[in-house]
């Protein structure tokens, strides 16, 4: 009787029951795609995926998988796709500016003055005023603020705002002289500071030079870093990222290890390490964290070749066209860097360095290949004796280096020397790329960079056609995290009213540009066996969109919203529910 009992049990249960095992989750009746074979002309989509323990288990064409979970969420047709890795974020400043004077998008002289004399009256006596987001290019008058300009309305506060790229800043009266920074002072190598008509401090600060100033500043305790990350992360996750490759301080990184103790860090973080630091402390550093954890580890060590274009600080070749006096900065000596780069290489390190000019690209390319040429001393004799069978000496190499790539990579690669594309390839170094920034820097890049010098700016499909690994990211906070925005730009190189174009030779499909921003930012943190693709066995990290932006015109790209991102299996983000809004009434008029 038992076994008949049993029997008939098992009849009663649903059809789907009896023929698959219960997994944590399923997403069904969606539009998926998974990204596999993003790059041909048939790229594949399927309906349903199912999770469990935080990966994908099975991926579907039909909704067979419905009903095969503890959890079954209908998707009711939306698209779907993986989530967003961001090559290049700044998290923690992202944050610290939302809880600070955030002056992202002011218009005006005047209204960055009223906003920071607001922030100022609810200060107490002797608070510093930090933030910034300014931009002077989008003002009118396109002209630099004076530490006159931030004293007229800090009330004796110390103030120091940098400007929205992060290379210069400007500081006023109290805060240059509570770093000591007079007409005397003298800026360290890769650094300026500015002077008046009458050989004073104009309060301009540029690259190397903000280290004079940092020291002075109170720096934030854990409760205010995690505050700040915590508004980051949120940001990140509203806007479909689920993953960021991030340059925050060591004691940021700290706070999100004690997150993720807690469960609750919501974003995966691959955390770079700061390039001009001891060898002792970077292998410290190293050792902190598990390197294979998914959701927290540290990266690349991230190096500053030179400033940027905005402030006109990027390292050039040949002077700006729109400032002949004027080359940029540089912020190694060259033997230095060549040998700071081998040294590291050696240990393992994955290196990346943050080069805007031509002449900052060279740069990073030239100490990249002297360090491949150094690894190549460790070598397996055996296995390079065999390779000669067959090929030449530098066929050999060439293959040695490619197998064992740290993957190299130059972050932004904005301005790029004709001949160094072919660089690019031959050292199998990783065009790390921001495509928003184009959307601001148009409005006056050409006049910077003249002509001839254009052709080679924010140069994307050059990439893709050198073969060179392209991978895409925001900077954020120099630009919202949105992914959307980047879209835009890769596609249509035009400013959002789609009023300009720069230099549309360069445009890219929007599958390429998914790519970019998923398996090649995966493979830029060694991460593509994990991430970039909704297949089995990677994590489940997805993103659900209210259009399927493979078809969406530019301008819908825009407007596009997340509805769900997923990481790890886990709803980390839900659109807020939008309110049906009454129909209105309307008489009718008279006569009608």
């Amino acid at each position: 009787m038992k076994l008949l009992a049993f029997a008939l049990a098992l009849v009663s249960l649903p059809a789907a029951a009896q023929r698959c095992p219960v997994w944590d989750v399923v997403f069904y009746n969606g539009n998926i795609l998974t990204g596999k074979d993003l790059l041909t002309p048939s790229p594949e989509r399927v309906k349903s995926i199912a999770i469990q323990d935080g990966k994908i288990v099975s991926v579907d064409p039909t909704d067979s998988l419905n009903g095969c979970a503890k959890e079954s969420i209908d998707l009711h047709g939306a698209f779907v796709m993986p989530g967003f890795n961001d090559a290049h974020t700044h998290m923690a400043s992202a944050g610290q500016n939302q809880l600070t004077v955030n002056l992202d998008n002011i218009p005006s002289l005047s209204a960055m003055q009223a906003k920071i004399k607001t922030y100022a009256s609810t200060l107490s006596a002797g608070q510093w005023i930090t933030g910034g987001g300014w931009d002077h290019t989008k003002w009118a008058s396109k002209t630099l603020p004076t530490r006159q300009d931030l004293d007229a309305v800090t009330g004796g506060h110390p103030a120091f705002l940098e400007r929205t790229d992060g290379h210069i800043a400007i500081a006023n009266s109290a805060a240059l002289a509570a770093a000591h920074i007079t007409a005397a002072t003298k800026a360290p190598t890769g650094g300026q500071i500015d002077l008046d008509a009458s050989g004073q401090p104009t309060g301009i600060i540029r690259d190397a030079a903000l280290a004079l100033i940092a020291p002075a500043i109170p720096k934030p305790d854990a409760a205010t870093r995690r505050r700040a990350l915590q508004l980051a992360i949120d940001d990140a996750l509203a806007h479909g990222v689920t993953s960021v490759q991030d340059y925050s301080d060591w004691d940021d990184f700290l706070v999100l290890d004690q997150m993720e103790k807690e469960g609750k860090l919501g974003v995966r973080f691959s955390e770079w390490l700061t390039f001009n630091d001891s060898l002792e402390t970077l292998k410290a550093q190293r050792a902190h964290h598990d390197l294979n954890d998914p959701m927290l580890h540290t990266g690349m060590l991230k190096g500053f070749m030179d400033g940027s274009l905005g402030s006109r600080t990027a390292a050039m070749l040949t002077p700006y066209s729109d400032d002949p006096k004027n080359s940029g900065l540089a912020r190694y000596d060259r033997k230095k860097l060549n040998q700071m780069a081998t040294e590291r290489a050696e240990l393992g390190f994955q290196l990346g360095f943050h080069a805007i000019g031509d002449k900052a690209n060279t740069m990073a390319l030239d100490a990249f290949e002297i360090a491949n040429t150094a690894l190549l001393r460790y070598v397996p004799q055996d296995s390079m004796s065999a390779c000669y069978v067959e090929h030449d000496r530098e066929q050999c190499k060439e293959a040695w280096v490619a197998s064992r790539s740290l993957r190299f990579r130059i972050e932004h690669a904005q301005v790029v020397s004709a001949g160094d594309f072919n660089r690019f390839a031959k050292l199998h170094v990783i065009a790390s790329m921001q495509p928003s920034h184009l959307l601001t820097d148009m409005a006056w890049a050409g006049a910077r960079l003249g002509p001839e010098r254009s052709k080679y700016a924010y140069a994307w499909k050059s990439f893709l056609d050198h073969g060179v690994v392209l991978c895409f990211g925001t900077d954020y906070p120099v630009e919202s995290i949105s992914p959307f925005q980047g879209l835009y730009s890769a596609v249509t190189r035009m400013n959002e009213a789609g009023t300009q174009t720069f230099e549309p030779q360069e445009k890219l499909t929007i599958n390429q540009a998914i790519y970019a921003y998923t398996q090649a930012s995966a493979y830029a943190q060694f991460a593509e066996t994990q991430k970039g693709l909704l297949e089995k066995g990677y994590l489940a990290d997805l993103v659900v969109l209210d259009r399927d932006i493979t078809k969406a015109t530019p301008q819908e790209l825009l407007h596009t919203k997340v509805l769900r991102t997923v990481v790890g299996g886990v709803t980390r983000y839900t659109a807020p529910a939008t309110p049906v809004a009454e129909t209105p009434h309307h008489s009718k008029p008279d006569g009608d």
